[in-house]
């Protein structure tokens, strides 16, 4: 059956499909590699308070993509960059770059010059150590 004006109209199927498709609010989305990137080290990411966000950047030798909304800023890092690290809080780690109890998707704030999406993850998580005046897990004394 075609419309008036050419056109086929969407069948009971296609439109619940496409509603299926659409996120619910809270509903955890995963920040996207950009077009042209590869991650081949998978993805992780880092959020931490927008407010932290422009007081990270000039203290990193190199960043990867980022992104950002009103309340948070992601950096994106190789999979399993948790491994033996304790983010200082307010950081939080987000396994897949899967971002949780988010609106929508975080704009893109700065793009990696390279091939690659990721923000180095130690100089990262120095930088957060620092700004957040946490001593790095690495240096604190080990209590028998």
């Amino acid at each position: 059956m075609r419309a008036a004006s050419g056109i086929r109209p969407l069948g009971l199927d296609t439109m619940i499909r496409l509603q299926r498709g659409r996120t619910a609010p809270g509903t955890p989305l995963r920040l996207p590699v950009p077009d042209g990137m590869t991650a081949p080290l998978g993805c992780d990411a880092v959020a931490v308070p927008a407010r932290l966000g422009p007081l990270v950047l000039p203290r990193l030798p190199r960043v990867g993509c980022v992104y950002g909304d009103e309340a948070h800023w992601w950096w994106i890092v190789p999979s399993d960059s948790d491994y033996a690290l304790e983010w200082p809080a307010p950081a939080r780690y987000a396994t897949g770059a899967v971002i949780p109890d988010s609106p929508g998707l975080p704009g893109l704030i700065h793009r990696s010059d390279g091939t690659v999406p990721y923000t180095p993850p130690i100089p990262l998580y120095l930088a957060l150590c620092r700004l957040t005046n946490t001593t790095p897990t690495w240096s604190r004394p080990v209590s028998a």
